[in-house]
């Protein structure tokens, strides 16, 4: 069997993810002890996150005429990639939070929704709030007026049942 039959399945995995994907975070996972390594995996399983190790090559062939392609000159040394399928922001906000227990992560890039960031971007990134969270801080705000409002509202109309009773 060729090498290139081998290799075709699991480019067309990568492949798969990458279609899926509204981000990538490529990181290098030298020195992350093994227990380190299970509870990370099991972090991002947990947020929707695809958490995997491939040959650079490999991703490199996948990420030909995409997106991704940009990350191509992060493709050295050993390279794991989150794949946020869900939340863009996920794999790079799970990642830097564990990061700060687990030196030896490093973030090498990100790309999200078509745009590439490097490593000190996507520690920004981190700090965004996953999307479900923000849209609940819209409700509230909004949610807060409204309720003053009504609550305003029912004051004058206790008020004037009040005159009306007299």
């Amino acid at each position: 069997m060729a090498k290139v039959e081998l290799k075709a399945p699991i480019v067309d995995e990568i492949k798969g993810y990458v279609t899926d994907a509204k981000s990538a975070v490529l990181v290098d996972y030298r020195g992350l002890t093994a227990e380190q390594d299970t509870r990370l995996r099991k972090e991002l399983r947990e947020a929707g996150v695809v958490y995997k190790v491939y040959k650079n090559t490999m991703l490199h062939l996948a990420f030909d005429g995409t997106d991704y392609a940009q990350l191509d000159q992060h493709l050295e040394g050993p390279t794991a990639i989150a794949f946020g399928i869900e939340d863009e922001t996920a794999p790079a906000r799970i990642l830097n939070n564990f990061a700060k227990e687990a030196e030896a992560l490093q973030f090498k890039g990100a790309v999200v929704d078509g745009t590439y960031y490097d490593e000190a971007g996507v520690k920004v990134l981190a700090t965004i709030p996953s999307r479900d969270v923000l849209i609940s801080k819209l409700l509230g705000s909004l949610q807060s007026p409204m309720a003053n409002l009504a609550r305003v509202l029912s004051q004058i109309a206790e008020k004037q049942g009040e005159a009306a009773a007299e």
